[in-house]
């Protein structure tokens, strides 16, 4: 058994099956692969994959346990080259970042310019995508933090760190109706076209208060780029429910931002990694930088806890910063 043969059956899993993709990935030959692969199934005596004809069809049982355990094996040995490299170069090394549009836009770029200059060998890398894909990137390897909202997906092998709170505003031009309202109720907005995120996942906090009202919001143009909400609500195309820390009261001063907290509950950004995650010291620096309350005791603490809802408890009664 090989580690070769490992990163090739992970890799090939992280592909979909699809050994010619794993392969381009991986710069080298699709037999090349396949053969590792037959040659490790023939060794252990069990099929990783199914096959029809010459392709992967499925993982079979074991194949799924094969899978974790070659995972948990790679990340080991990927640790020990990075625990030599913390003693070694303590101040140099990668991180990647998976996030959202908003988080991205909004919340991250004076943190990040703040780390780039206190680590300025630290090569630094960002990848946006939904909260689910961004779960996914972490869990994978493909990232070591996603900073997401939305937990759905979390597995029981990451961790998800509460950072801070944030709500909906709702945003009209002006001369708008509702721009004199001092307390909009969620039967108005259900009486005008909205403009907003999309309200597609049922479980969504949007599309609660909705249900829950006994309503059914009227969306015309849906995004996940805020800065196209606002840009649709000055073109008068509806009324914007947008993140609050989206709109800028230099930028947006055409606009009318109506406060939603009695509406929309606050939903809360986590910084979720796995827990066999080796963190370096600048990994460490920079949750704290981005939320201050998580220092380094705080999250090695975090990290004794058995699952998730663990670590949520810990943080019940403790007041967040809210953006």
């Amino acid at each position: 058994m090989k580690l070769q043969q490992l990163r090739y059956i992970v890799e090939v899993v992280n592909n979909d099956l699809n050994v010619s993709l794993t392969s381009e990935k991986l710069y080298t030959s699709q037999p090349g692969i396949s053969k590792q692969i037959k040659l490790l199934e023939d060794e252990l005596g069990v099929q990783i994959f199914t096959r029809s004809g010459k392709h992967l069809s499925e993982v079979t049982p074991v194949g799924l346990q094969i899978v974790a355990l070659a995972r948990e094996i790679l990340n080991k040995s990927q640790d020990i080259k990075i625990i030599a490299k913390e003693f070694s170069q303590p101040n140099q090394g990668s991180l990647t970042i998976t996030t959202t549009y908003t988080q991205a836009r909004y919340s991250l770029p004076n943190v990040i310019q703040q780390f780039m200059k206190q680590y300025p060998s630290i090569t630094l890398h960002m990848e946006q995508g939904s909260s689910n894909q961004c779960i996914v990137q972490a869990q994978t390897g493909q990232a070591d933090f996603a900073i997401v909202t939305e937990l759905a997906n979390l597995s029981d092998d990451m961790i998800a760190l509460p950072c801070y709170h944030w709500n909906q505003a709702v945003i009209v031009m002006k001369d708008h109706p509702l721009a004199k309202s001092s307390l909009i109720s969620i039967d108005e907005l259900s009486k005008y076209p909205l403009v907003s995120y999309d309200f597609s996942n049922d479980g969504s906090d949007l599309n609660q208060a909705f249900i829950k009202a006994n309503q059914s919001p009227n969306i015309v143009f849906s995004t996940t780029d805020a800065d196209l909400i606002k840009t649709y609500v000055k073109l008068g195309v509806g009324v914007g429910i947008v993140a609050k820390m989206a709109v800028n009261n230099n930028c947006d001063d055409d606009l009318v931002v109506l406060n939603a907290g009695h509406i929309f509950p606050y939903s809360t950004t986590y910084v979720a990694f796995v827990r066999s995650l080796f963190l370096r010291s600048y990994m460490y620096d920079f949750i704290s930088q981005f939320s201050p309350h998580l220092n380094k005791q705080t999250i090695d603490q975090l990290l004794l806890c058995e699952n998730n809802t663990e670590v949520l408890a810990r943080f019940n009664g403790v007041k967040l910063p809210i953006c």
